[in-house]
């Protein structure tokens, strides 16, 4: 199969399209091609999500699970574990997991393990795209060399590209299809195939230089966050410091028509991408004998924030002549953000464990997350009641989902310790904000 043949399948929507990892970003990817014509097989190596899917069961708040089995039932979408139905697939979208590792490195072994995979079965005539953020170089200098060895030339018997995923969980405004897609080809011949796939389900894509320029766009969109992130913390904590109202400050400050935008302190980072994704490219820098400083600074304070949090209820605790140590206290929320299931990197459990490690009695309610893991443990959620809040000797906001009423926790609750401006407007003598 020629450049033209392939790129006249994607115009036509009758290619068949491959995505390989199917969580947060993979079964979205997945439903979108199906949704539009494309017939896309998803490749996992979870059974138990392949299973989910052959049923009809999404595992991802923002895919409906009527939708998804509509999908199904109707053969535009299937799942797999068998990866040797790789060489079928036209165009091949890897969307991996890139953790840390124990030491803060960049863990790439997933999408080493993906590309060996991929390389098989690579054949000509196929298109791979790499999604899962990762640093500078990785397309190139990981993936390639891996490719090159099957004896196929890059941009001629196969094509190679990187486009930073986008997913925001619980993002309501902002879905797949009206989010721009940035593209960037190893030859220019894989970026116009790229661009030709994309442009069927992304009104909008970006074409970029090279691929090198596509994985820092990523980088750099989330690097901003965290930065920010990490200079309203520490005004935050100045604000502490001064007996200020951080918010108070931050509200005032947005009013300018110009020159400002607002961020929000918080507990911590969490989520997949602000509190890793800036450390795959500090990573990158140092290797090149470079220090990227802003990143590292941000990165020190926004880690912090959860043992400040703790801090501050010890402290909190003091002044009213109480002990943390045998305290009972009620985590509201335990996902990374508002209105989402998601608990990936949430500051909370990081929180959770803290306080259980000063001897405090710690419960949570969270009505998006019925359990969740703290170290090697599984800690059952609350059901929610009056009754939760009024025997808690101090209730702790860490996620403001839509669902917490602010004046239900202010009339029952003992102590509030609010770190999410929750309580935005108003004052009682037992809140605490941040």
């Amino acid at each position: 199969m020629n450049f033209q043949t392939l790129k006249d399948k994607f115009k036509n929507r009758n290619a068949h399209v491959g995505v390989l990892g199917l969580g947060y970003v993979g079964l979205p990817l997945a439903c979108e091609f199906a949704r539009v014509g494309f017939f896309v097989t998803g490749f996992e190596v979870d059974a138990a999500k392949v299973r989910s899917i052959q049923k009809g069961r999404s595992y991802i708040a923002d895919i409906d699970s009527a939708d998804l089995k509509n999908l199904v039932a109707r053969h535009q979408l299937s799942a797999t574990t068998d990866f040797q139905k790789l060489k079928g697939m036209d165009a091949i979208v890897i969307c991996v997991p890139t953790p840390l590792n124990k030491t803060k490195d960049p863990d790439v072994s997933f999408i080493d393990q993906a590309a060996r995979k991929i390389t098989q079965t690579l054949r000509r005539g196929q298109l791979i795209v790499l999604e899962s953020t990762s640093y500078p170089g990785t397309t190139r200098e990981s993936i390639l060399p891996l490719f090159k060895a099957t004896g196929l030339k890059a941009g001629k018997d196969y094509f190679l590209a990187f486009s930073p995923e986008r997913i925001d969980p619980g993002n309501t405004r902002y879905k797949l299809a009206n989010t721009p897609k940035v593209v960037g080809g190893l030859t220019s011949a894989c970026r116009e195939l790229t661009v030709a796939l994309y442009s069927q389900i992304v009104k909008q894509v970006v074409p970029v230089s090279s691929v090198e320029a596509a994985e820092l766009t990523k980088l750099l969109e989330n690097t901003f966050r965290a930065v920010n992130i990490g200079l309203v913390n520490e005004i935050m904590l100045i604000c502490d410091k001064l007996g200020l109202n951080v918010w108070e400050v931050i509200e005032a400050a947005a009013t300018k028509p110009y020159g400002f935008m607002p961020f929000y302190p918080g507990p911590g980072l969490g989520g997949h991408c602000i509190p890793i994704d800036p450390l795959y490219l500090s990573w990158k820098m140092k290797s090149l004998n470079f220090t990227a400083r802003f990143i590292d600074l941000a990165g020190e304070i926004n880690s912090h924030m959860p043992e400040f949090v703790v801090d501050k209820i010890a402290r909190t605790f003091n002044e009213r002549e109480k002990s943390l140590k045998g305290a009972k206290i009620l985590i509201l929320g335990v996902a990374y953000k508002a209105n989402i299931t998601d608990v990936r990197e949430s500051p909370a459990l990081d929180v959770i464990h803290l306080l259980r490690a000063s001897g405090a009695d710690v419960s949570y309610h969270d009505p998006f997350v019925p359990s969740v893991r703290i170290g090697h443990q599984q800690l059952k959620g609350k059901p929610w009641s009056i009754d939760l809040l009024r025997r808690a000797d101090a209730v702790v906001i860490t996620t403001a989902h839509q669902s917490f009423v602010p004046e239900e926790i202010l009339r029952h609750a003992k102590l509030v310790i609010d770190t999410r401006n929750l309580m935005r407007g108003r004052t009682a003598p037992h809140l605490v904000r941040l």
